[in-house]
């Protein structure tokens, strides 16, 4: 009987240490997150990558960012130039270069009409969160001076998008200490058409000497947005511990 109760108990401990070391494997193999690959995303991840294919949806631009089916802008063409004097306007460039401005990666985008172009531009800060934030404020007041310089794409709808023919423009901030990046975007029309005074009674609506141009601002603002998602998304499914 004795030797039966020590045979059980054993076999308890085989198996008790067997899920244990199972435990412990399975634990090893999990994945965890390293937001600090957030710093080194402009350097280690693909162009490509930084700047999908597609991104956003036709459903408030909310879900898998970068899922083609809902995909809102489509990619022209993406800028190997990264020096800050070639992305950025003047004034935004000044602020960007005295506050520590890394880099500029560009793209350019076209939205499902064919009608509206923009580029994006992600701004490599000094890390931590001051100075991006600082370049943000900055931006406030310069707003119909755009920040990107606009991007063109030979041989697509992009071919003559130029500095002239922005319509509106936005500049966020990513939030985190790991993501020290300013993200910038402007819009244009296709066909180089520049946004006027409103007619009729709709000029009453606003300000004197306002144009149309607070759907171009709009879509510039959320296409800045959906880039700062699209930065978070890539800090946490870049890199794994």
């Amino acid at each position: 009987m004795t030797g039966s109760i020590l045979g059980f108990l054993g076999v308890l401990a085989l198996v008790g240490g067997g899920a244990l070391a199972k435990h412990a494997y399975n634990n090893s193999q999990q994945t965890l997150a390293n937001p600090e690959y957030g710093e080194a995303i402009w350097t280690d991840e693909p162009a490509d990558s930084i700047f999908p294919e597609t991104i956003g949806g036709r459903d408030g631009r909310l879900g898998d960012l970068t899922n083609s089916k809902h995909g809102y802008w489509r990619r022209l063409g993406i800028s190997p130039e990264t020096p800050c004097n070639k992305g950025l306007t003047a004034k935004t460039l000044a602020n960007a270069e005295r506050l520590g401005c890394r880099a500029v990666l560009r793209a350019t985008y076209v939205d499902p009409t064919g009608d509206m172009v923009a580029t994006v531009a992600i701004i490599v800060m000094p890390e931590g969160t001051t100075k991006k934030q600082e370049l943000v404020e900055a931006y406030e007041g310069l707003e119909n001076e755009g920040a990107v310089a606009p991007l063109a794409v030979p041989g697509t709808l992009a071919d003559g998008w130029k500095k002239p023919d922005r319509n509106g423009s936005g500049l966020v901030s990513t939030s985190g200490d790991h993501l020290p990046y300013a993200i910038a975007a402007t819009t244009g029309a296709v066909d180089g058409r520049a946004a006027g005074p409103l007619p009729g009674d709709w000029a009453e609506d606003f300000a004197e000497g306002m144009a149309d141009k607070e759907s171009w601002f709009a879509e510039a603002r959320i296409l800045a947005g959906m880039f700062e998602a699209h930065m978070d998304d890539l800090q946490f499914q870049g890199s794994t511990w």
